[in-house]
């Protein structure tokens, strides 16, 4: 992961964060952008923002602290519900918009990796939830240098 890079495609985008959630594996794209391990055992939720200026934040079950140990930043855990959706809150900070794996009625499938609930739940605080598609663009369907030799 390029934190510099992401952080100033954010400036760019003109949104205050990027926020990473999973669950069981269902978002191939956060792990491919962050540098996540393939390998990784996740059955827990576990969430990553990402801010425009500043440092990274994570939060993790504890049952699976291990999660987002490879990236950079501060972790905190949680265990019941409430403590997650509290702890979320926090993570999201003074953050007036973030960009996830959404997309409006699901114009982009390949982005539209977040459950309704979880934008609902992100949406609560307060949170502008727009789609991560333009980012997801910039880090993963980019070709290499090598790639556009080849076509």
């Amino acid at each position: 992961m390029n934190l510099n890079e992401i952080q100033n495609a954010l400036t760019t985008e003109r949104v205050d964060g990027w926020l990473f959630f999973d669950h069981h594996r269902r978002d191939p794209l956060a792990y491919d952008i962050l540098g996540i391990s393939p390998t990784l055992l996740v059955s827990r939720r576990w969430y990553y923002f990402i801010p425009a200026s500043g440092e990274p934040r994570g939060l993790v079950h504890r049952v699976e602290p291990h999660t987002l140990d490879a990236l950079p930043g501060s972790k905190s855990q949680y265990s019941r519900w409430s403590e997650q959706t509290t702890s979320l809150s926090q993570l999201c900070g003074d953050a007036r918009s973030v960009a996830m794996q959404f997309s409006p009625q699901c114009a982009v499938p390949y982005v539209s990796m977040v459950d309704a609930g979880t934008v609902d739940l992100i949406r609560s605080f307060g949170v502008n939830v727009v789609t991560s598609a333009n980012l997801v663009q910039l880090f993963e369907a980019r070709w290499t240098e090598v790639q556009l030799e080849s076509h």
